[in-house]
């Protein structure tokens, strides 16, 4: 399996490159499947989002579809997702994409079509994979508030692929309040590994090797 996860999309240069290489072909070449699922959860202006979809529509794909993960039937979902030779999951409500995919009967198909393809996340679609996504990891983080905007107080992890758990915006201009002094407070009450992220910066999962690709500032707290 391979995951590019990244804080806020495929912003530069190195995060393209890697994504090439990633995937092993030319982007020309290639087909995507956008899932704006996370971000039908999340209020206001979504001028981010269009700024995304355009960001990697731009990058020249052979097949560009968007795919929403509800109200469809599975086996559709999971026909246009083997269809793909990337995957790539916008942010929004990191909740509520997790509990689309269980809802929806997903996870299993999800991960099978994760082993022959590229996975890109882009916020919340890139914190969807640890086995810390639960009800206690958002009171430690401090993001309880988006579980129980969906009505919901537990949540059960969708995949559990990580020990880790990844948490993006590190020092954005979208989020000021994510500074060091945020960090911090998150990592002393952590009990598990977290990589903070900023918006220039992805972690990379290879084969199950970890490593970070970024032009901006990161964080890990193991």
């Amino acid at each position: 399996m391979n995951f590019l996860l990244t804080a806020s999309g495929v912003r530069n240069g190195t995060q393209r490159d890697a994504l090439r290489d990633m995937l092993g072909k030319p982007f020309g070449s290639a087909n995507v499947v956008y899932v704006p699922t996370a971000s039908l959860a999340e209020p206001g202006d979504h001028g981010w989002f269009v700024d995304d979809l355009n960001r990697m529509r731009d990058l020249g794909w052979r097949e560009f579809d968007v795919l929403e993960l509800n109200g469809l039937p599975r086996q559709l979902v999971l026909d246009r997702l083997l269809r793909a030779d990337v995957i790539y999951v916008s942010g929004g409500n990191h909740y509520h994409l997790a509990r689309s995919i269980t809802g929806n009967g997903l996870a299993d198909g999800f991960l099978e079509a994760l082993e022959s393809r590229v996975y890109v996340g882009f916020s919340a679609g890139s914190m969807i994979f640890s086995r810390r996504l639960d009800e206690r990891s958002a009171d430690v983080i401090g993001d309880a508030a988006d579980l129980h905007v969906l009505g919901a107080t537990t949540l059960e992890p969708p995949f559990g692929l990580f020990d880790w758990y990844l948490k993006p915006h590190l020092y954005s201009p979208d989020f000021p309040e994510r500074d060091d002094a945020w960090a911090d407070r998150i990592a002393s009450r952590a009990d598990f590994p977290i990589y903070f992220t900023d918006d220039d910066t992805a972690v990379r999962v290879r084969d199950g090797k970890v490593d970070v690709v970024s032009e901006g500032r990161w964080r890990f707290h193991p």
